[in-house]
Parts: C-alpha cells; structure tokens; sequence
C-alpha cells in the first residue's frame, strides 16, 4: 500500500496521533513518508495543524502537506462557506496524494472528522476521495460505549461506497479499561473491520523520541507493527 487513509468513528478520537505512530513505524523500517492534511479547520493561519504535529512526534524526515486551512472547527465545507474560501474537491485530494506517492513509498491522507464529514457544497466526502484514489480507509475509534454502533456505520458506508477497510485501531486505550472497552476488543471485527491496534491513552502527551520508539508496538503488522490482536485480547479479556 502506497497510500492509506486515515479516517475515523467521529472527531478527537485519535486520528492525529494513529497517523504519527504508523508514520514513526513506517519510518523505522526505512520507508519514506508523506502525510497529507486536505483540510485543516479550527487552526488559526500561524498555528500548527495536524500535519504539524505527526511531524513533531514522528521526526523531520516526514514530508507534510496541507491542502485548505479554515479557522473555525466546523466541517471542511461549512467552515470554508463561512470563512468565504474555496471548498475542495475529491479530485485534488487524489492528485495531491498521487503527487506525494510518486516520491514517496508511504502516503497517510488524514481525514476531518468521521469518513461522512462533507468536504464540499456538493456533499463529496473523504470516502469519495478514497474511490478516486484506490486507497484503503483506516478506521480510529473510540475505545468505550457507543463504538459498535459507530464502527458499523462507518464500515457500512465503506461497503456502500465500494472502498476498502483496512481495518481499525484504536485511538486511546484506557490504563484501566472498563467493561464496554474490553468487550469492544472482541466485538469490534464484526464490524468487518479487523483490530489492527491500540494507541495507549495519552502517547500524543510522549516525548517525540519516546513516541517513536513506542509506536510500532502499537500497531498490527499490516500498519508496519508488532502488535498482536491475540495477545492483547488475551491481556485484557472481557
């Protein structure tokens, strides 16, 4: 996989520091690394985004690129419409990702929001741009109550849309994990969406080298990991 988009159950949940883990563990394997924010909202214009900080905590060596910056925190089109700036199109989402793949061998493509969020005045979406570019969605999600039911919906949309799920990470695993959080571990591949890691509670709070050293633990190996969703299971059972 050349490009992978990172998309998610619902908004701060994870996504940023999932996308800088996979990046940290891409990197320690000696591939280079693009990420791509299409649409960064809620950031004032001298403010670091997203992008920003899947570098500070993955390193200098991943390139980073924003496509729109749009200051209230708002849905990419909504915040565009009142700010009086252009909306973006699926199509430049895939092209600025093909660009970033032809120099690249890892693009991440961070998404706003759930895989829903609309992007543009025509109701066009992450998942449209995911079609376009023949890229897998990673989904993040939350660890607690109410995963389930999200973690479907996204994964139902995916198939809708006919794009590919790679499968699912969670974005913050609790230190003391409650029932609903356990029982999710085993739950959540019914979705059709495989477990492909946990991200501890608070690993964005890390410092940037400590991060690194981590990240590929957090991780299953098709995201370029060491994590085992068998023994983590079994680690924390039901």
């Amino acid at each position: 996989m050349s490009v992978i988009v990172v998309s998610g159950t619902g908004t701060e949940i994870g996504k940023t520091v999932v996308t800088a883990a996979i990046a940290s563990a891409a990197l320690a394997a000696g591939r280079s690394v693009a990420v791509l924010k299409p649409a960064q909202t809620g950031v004032g214009p001298d403010e670091p985004g997203d992008a920003a900080e899947v570098v500070r905590l993955a390193g200098p060596a991943v390139t980073a690129r924003e496509l729109a910056r749009y200051p209230e925190p708002l849905a990419p089109d909504t915040a565009a419409r009142r700010a009086g700036l252009r909306t973006l199109a699926p199509a430049e989402i895939a092209e600025a990702a093909a660009r970033l793949a032809a120099e690249h061998d890892l693009v991440l493509v961070e998404g706003a929001g759930g895989l829903l969020v609309r992007f543009d005045e025509d109701g066009h979406t992450l998942a449209d741009a995911a079609r376009l570019m023949a890229a897998p969605v990673l989904v993040v999600a939350p660890s607690g109550l109410g995963t389930l039911n999200t973690a479907d919906l996204t994964a139902e949309a995916l198939e809708a849309r006919a794009v590919r799920a790679l499968g699912v990470v969670v974005g913050s695993w609790p230190a003391a994990p409650d029932l609903a959080s356990r029982c999710n571990l085993a739950d959540l591949p019914k979705s059709g969406l495989p477990l492909l890691g946990a991200v501890p509670e608070g690993a964005g709070g890390l410092e940037p080298a400590a991060f690194r050293a981590a990240a590929p633990g957090w991780l299953g190996a098709p995201l370029g990991g060491t994590w085992s969703a068998e023994s983590f299971l079994t680690e924390w059972p039901a």
